[in-house]
């Protein structure tokens, strides 16, 4: 049986999925769902994630696109780039509360259940490959982002 965790990311791709297909902002659609009582309550970790990729969607999109090898994100299924947006996320900005085992495991799990039959393998190699590295890429953005001036 899933837990709270693994039911929260399905959650939050639920809500990047329909953002991206609306073309709109996620963490908008968020919000007019919290305080609905016609939908079901929607997991404080779902809204961590929302949040976040939101918040760094720019960086992700960025990191991501370097390492699709032969793709780009406009080519991707929306519902496997909501994956992988997510499983960046977590692999560099959740890193001291989510192993990275644990993140590319979860997105490979997500592609599993609502993608392709070759999403599971795809989402594994991209994540995979980044998670090699991210200890690396976390403190290089880690080192841009104290670089950045605060508004």
């Amino acid at each position: 049986m899933a837990g709270a965790r693994s039911k929260a990311r399905k959650r939050a791709i639920d809500f990047l999925y329909e953002a991206d297909q609306r073309d709109s902002d996620a963490v908008t659609l968020l919000a007019d769902r919290v305080g609905n009582t016609e939908v079901p309550p929607v997991h404080e970790y779902a809204v961590k994630l929302v949040e976040g990729v939101v918040e760094h969607g720019e960086r992700i999109d960025e990191v991501l696109s370097q390492h699709l090898e032969g793709w780009t994100l406009d080519r991707l299924p929306v519902v496997d780039r909501a994956i992988l947006r997510l499983g960046v996320y977590e692999l560099l900005w959740c890193a001291e509360d989510v192993p990275p085992v644990v993140a590319v495991d979860e997105a490979v799990e997500l592609a599993r259940s609502l993608s392709t039959d070759d999403s599971p393998r795809f989402v594994n190699g991209v994540l995979g490959r980044m998670s090699n590295i991210a200890s690396r890429l976390r403190r290089t953005i880690k080192a841009e982002e104290q670089q950045q001036p605060v508004d």
